[in-house]
């Protein structure tokens, strides 16, 4: 400590770069020692704070205050997905289209929707609706110190606040992602066979050739995966934001821009492990 000292009061700018590394890892160890705690308290939520969890799942799926009118997460991702499911039907059916193969367009459909498309955009619009909304609430119980009341009253405040959301999200991803996908699936259905004029038939032989029911199942683990680390991240934020109303929305930007670097590494983790050596694919049909 002592030549630290000396060698931050002679070079301030080589100590700076210094103290840098410990910083990021002191702040990463925050984060898992937060994670923990968190999912350590998730027994002890779902057993006394039961009516707080059923609150969330509502809040979650239908949204709260003015998201209510539009229908909340379930519909700002089931239009997000759509759109994507629309998009790629779009783009594949002109790609394939030159080079006469579009009958293929169901193929792409089935194949990308499942492993990039709807994980993905279904992530993305969790962490900018019900994700954003927990840094915003947590937040600003922090700055009004209603957390601090929460521990004066003897609750304890990482389970009532953290533990409860984390459990009601993994009870919300299921249904919400699978109205997702279906909604992914119905677009790029739509697009192909309504607006370009491809036989349906046509259509759904390609997509149930390549429709691969151990594909949805990584797909929802990975959208499950996708969900609690979102959670994780927004809840972080809030819970630890400082520095007023302003300082509230410093930890949704950082959340928010945190989660959708998340989002991504998980898609690429959960690639990498599971289609990495062997892709389980066979183009053949």
């Amino acid at each position: 400590m002592g030549a630290l000292t000396t060698i931050g009061a002679a070079y301030p700018r080589v100590a700076t770069q210094i103290r840098k590394p410990a910083a990021s890892l002191a702040r990463l160890g925050d984060h898992v020692a937060f994670y923990g705690r968190a999912l350590a308290g998730t027994p002890h939520a779902a057993v006394h704070y039961r009516k707080e969890i059923i609150r969330l799942i509502a809040e979650i799926s239908m949204g709260a205050g003015t998201l209510a009118m539009i229908g909340g997460t379930v519909v700002i991702v089931g239009f997000l997905t759509m759109a994507a499911g629309g998009t790629l039907a779009v783009q594949g059916y002109s790609s394939l289209g030159n080079i006469g193969i579009e009958a293929l367009t169901g193929f792409l459909a089935a194949f990308i929707n499942v492993r990039i498309s709807a994980p993905v955009v279904a992530g993305i619009g969790l962490a900018a609706t019900f994700g954003a909304g927990v840094t915003a609430q947590l937040g600003a119980m922090r700055i009004n110190e209603e957390i601090d009341a929460l521990e004066s009253m003897g609750i304890r405040p990482v389970e009532y606040l953290v533990s409860t959301r984390i459990l009601a999200g993994m009870v919300a991803i299921t249904p919400l992602y699978s109205i997702a996908v279906l909604l992914s699936f119905g677009a790029s259905q739509l697009t192909t066979v309504v607006l370009f004029g491809q036989s349906a038939g046509l259509y759904d032989h390609y997509f149930n050739t390549f429709l691969n029911p151990i594909d949805l199942l990584w797909s929802f683990l990975q959208a499950v995966l996708m969900a609690l680390m979102v959670l994780f991240v927004h809840t972080y934020f809030g819970f630890f934001a400082s520095g007023g109303p302003a300082g509230v929305g410093v930890a949704v930007g950082n959340a928010v821009r945190t989660s959708l670097v998340v989002v991504v590494v998980v898609t690429l983790l959960v690639s990498l492990a599971v289609y990495g050596a062997n892709g389980n694919f066979n183009l053949s049909g």
